[in-house]
């Protein structure tokens, strides 16, 4: 079970079709953020798999891509028994298809790694009342800006996120981007409008977007270590190794 073409069937397992994945005996919840250099948004990591693995009665660790630590890479490196990865990333793209799957095969025991945490209806339903705490209305007109990609997959899952949001808010949602494709906060915000960030965590993005949004528009707090993303992230690890 331990050598690299069973690591490779679990993960493939897992990411590509949803199946379940056989671990032998007891696993650690492994959590993979991207990582950000303001301390905050790597503590939401922390916050959100303590939370995951508590209520799975599972040791668990946060780990990152990159820019904190423990990284990834080396979780996997000196992993001594089997882990269910579960990525903070809200979107396909290079990490989801090239790094995880690549950092999880340096393993020497039975990994099994989840896809990418959204889009998700659980998601939908945290930034709603991240909304509403910010002063939105039910039924205000949303702007929900993601960080954006270069990934036309990427932007395929930020659409589902915006119909999740839409159906959870009642109300219109529309789409922008900070980076890669799409349009701009700035060409689609306007006057009487609230912003949803499709972000987990504070950082660079976060930061950026409370700049550039218009003023007297109410700009939502990130989703953060929301009970609703633990729910999200408890069940994906429930599928991975039910």
């Amino acid at each position: 079970m331990g050598d690299t073409a069973t690591q490779h069937a679990i993960s493939d397992a897992a990411d590509m079709t949803g199946a379940t994945a056989t671990l032998p005996g007891p696993a650690t919840l492994v959590t993979v953020a991207h990582g950000t250099r303001k301390d905050g948004g790597n503590e939401v990591a922390r916050e959100l798999t303590a939370a995951a693995g508590e209520r799975l009665g599972m040791p668990a660790v946060a780990t990152y891509v990159e820019l904190s630590e423990p990284l990834f890479a080396d979780v996997m490196t000196h992993a001594e028994q089997p882990a269910v990865v579960v990525p903070l990333l809200l979107s396909t793209g290079f990490h989801m298809r090239s790094d995880l799957p690549e950092q999880a095969a340096l393993a020497s025991v039975p990994v099994a790694l989840g896809r990418q945490l959204g889009p998700d209806p659980l998601l939908a339903q945290a930034q709603v009342e991240r909304l509403v705490e910010a002063g939105a209305r039910r039924g205000q007109r949303v702007v929900l800006v993601a960080a954006g990609s270069s990934d036309e997959a990427a932007t395929c899952d930020q659409l589902c996120a915006v119909a999740h949001l839409a159906r959870a808010w009642d109300g219109q949602v529309e789409l922008a981007t900070l980076s890669g494709h799409g349009a701009r906060p700035a060409d689609i915000i306007r006057p009487g409008d609230a912003v949803s960030p499709y972000l987990l965590s504070p950082g660079f993005f976060h930061d950026r977007l409370r700049r550039e949004a218009p003023a007297g528009v109410a700009v939502a707090d990130v989703m953060g270590a929301h009970r609703a993303v633990v729910d999200l992230i408890v069940a994906r690890v429930q599928a991975l190794t039910a």
